[in-house]
C-alpha cells in the first residue's frame, strides 16, 4: 500500500536525524506533506501499490502542480527532490525495480532577489514593541540580536542562555542539528547587549517562573522554549502595528545582509557572519545592493 511506505520511509528519516543528526526536523515534516499530497493524487488515479507507477504519472502529477494548482517553479523543484529522495529509498529497498523520477528534471528555477527592509521600516518595528511588560523586553532582545547578527530564526530561538555573553559583546551562534555547519561568534553593538541584558535582568526570571531550569535565552509566557512559529506570530504583530504588510522573519536577515555590504563590509565577511556554506549563496545581495543603487 502507498501509505505504509511512506510511514517507513518517513520513520527512517527520523532515526537517520536521532542516530546521525540527518535531516532536521523541518525536513521531515516538509517531505511527509509533500509525499502524502502525492498519495492522494495517485489515489485518485486508482493506484495502490508503488511499483505500479511510472514516469508518465510523475509528469502528470508535475503538470496538475504547475497547471491545475498553480504552483511556483520553486515549490515543484522543492517538492520533486522529495520525491527523487523518496524513490531512491524504494529502490534501494527493492521495492521497486525502476525508479520513475531519476531522470526527470526539476523545472528552471530563476534565483529572485529577497526582499529587505528599509532602515525606516525597522526603525517603526521595534518602536512598536512595549518595553514596560516582560514579553516586549524579550522581544526587543530578540529584534535586536536578529537584526544585528543576520542569524536564523531556528538559530536565534535555539540560543541557550550561556550563548550570549555580554562581556565580550557576543552571541555563540551553535551549529545546526549536529551537522558539519560549525559555531559561529557574532559581535553585538552595544543597543543588541543592553536590550539583552535588560531582558536577562528584568523579564526572563519572571517569564520562567514555573520552569525555572529551562536553559532557553528566549522563552515564551509560558516560560518554555520560543518556537519558530512563535516568534512568527510575534513579528507579524509588530509588523502589522507598524503597517508592513509584507514581512517574514528573514527579512531581517536580508536586510542586515544589506546594511553590512552598505557599510562596506567585504562579501566574504558577510557569508562569514550569515553561516553560508558558499560564496555564492551571499553574492545574491551584491546583486540586490547594485540593483537598488541603480533605481
Amino acid at each position: 500500500m502507498l501509505q505504509e511506505a511512506l510511514d517507513e520511509y518517513i520513520a527512517s528519516l527520523a532515526s537517520k536525524e536521532g542516530i546521525h543528526g540527518g535531516s532536521n526536523q523541518n525536513t521531515i515534516a516538509a517531505y511527509r506533506n509533500d509525499l502524502s499530497q502525492l498519495c492522494v493524487y495517485l489515489t485518485q488515479q486508482h493506484i495502490e501499490n508503488w511499483p505500479q507507477v511510472n514516469r508518465e504519472h510523475i509528469a502528470a502529477y508535475l503538470l496538475e502542480m504547475r497547471e491545475n494548482q498553480a504552483y511556483r517553479p520553486t515549490t515543484i523543484a522543492r517538492k520533486l527532490a522529495a520525491l527523487k529522495s523518496f524513490f531512491r529509498y524504494l529502490h534501494s529497498e527493492g521495492r521497486i525495480a525502476l525508479d520513475p523520477v531519476e531522470k526527470l528534471e526539476a523545472p528552471h528555477v530563476q534565483k529572485e532577489l529577497p526582499n529587505v527592509l528599509s532602515a525606516e521600516q525597522v526603525s517603526n518595528l521595534f518602536v512598536q514593541v512595549e518595553v514596560q511588560t516582560s514579553t516586549g523586553q524579550r522581544d526587543l532582545a530578540m529584534l535586536q540580536v536578529l537584526y544585528a547578527t543576520g542569524m536564523r530564526v531556528t538559530e536565534l530561538v535555539s540560543l541557550n542562555v550561556p550563548d550570549f555573553v555580554a562581556a565580550q559583546s557576543q552571541v555563540v551562534c551553535p551549529g545546526r542539528n549536529g551537522s558539519t555547519r560549525r559555531e559561529r561568534i557574532l559581535p553585538l553593538p552595544p543597543i543588541a547587549v543592553e536590550a539583552t541584558q535588560h531582558y536577562l535582568d528584568s523579564a526572563r526570571s519572571r517569564l520562567v517562573v514555573h520552569h525555572p531550569e529551562e536553559r532557553a535565552l528566549f522563552v515564551n509566557h509560558h516560560g518554555e522554549r520560543l518556537t519558530r512559529q512563535g516568534f512568527w506570530l510575534i513579528i507579524k504583530g509588530y509588523a502589522r502595528q507598524a503597517g508592513i504588510t509584507d514581512i517574514t522573519p528573514h527579512m531581517l536577515r536580508h536586510s542586515f545582509a544589506m546594511l553590512m555590504l552598505k557599510g562596506g563590509m567585504e562579501l566574504r565577511s558577510v557569508q562569514e557572519l550569515l553561516g553560508h556554506a558558499h560564496i555564492s549563496t551571499t553574492q545574491v545581495y551584491s546583486q540586490l545592493a547594485r540593483t537598488k543603487s541603480s533605481v
